[in-house]
């Protein structure tokens, strides 16, 4: 247990997830490394969806990192539910060039976000680290 932390490859960074982050979905490979989609939780207990693209040989190592959140509340059934102002990454699906985000919303209902993996990778590339 002691050497947990040697093990991190995230950590809190940003405001919009300066109180916890967390998984998601298992990590999805791609010709630029692993996307991870993970949670974040700011102060207020806002849940929101970022991206990070880790090195494919070396997943301790990260990439690029968004520094502002791929998916926040704005929707009704993503502000009012069980617990409000909550989407949650569960589930991801590549086919081809999609990347589909299955999201838990204020803990009701379950949405489905679509994306490009391209557009996604690319606008990755311009926050290397």
């Amino acid at each position: 247990m002691r050497e947990l932390g040697k093990h991190n490859i995230l950590s809190p960074k940003y405001t919009w997830e300066r109180k916890k982050i967390g998984a998601g979905p298992p990590p999805v490979l791609t010709e630029a490394g692993w996307l991870l989609i993970y949670h974040g939780v700011d102060d207020d207990s806002v849940y929101r969806v970022g991206a990070a693209l880790l090195d494919e040989k070396n997943p301790y190592r990260v990439i690029a990192r968004f520094p502002s959140p791929i998916l926040e509340p704005v929707r009704d059934y993503e502000q009012f539910g069980d617990v409000n102002m909550v989407v949650f990454p569960e589930g991801v699906v590549q086919d081809g060039d999609q990347l589909q985000i299955y999201y838990g919303c204020a803990d009701k209902v379950i949405g489905l976000a679509v994306c490009s993996l391209k557009d996604i990778l690319t606008e990755l590339w311009k926050y290397k680290i």
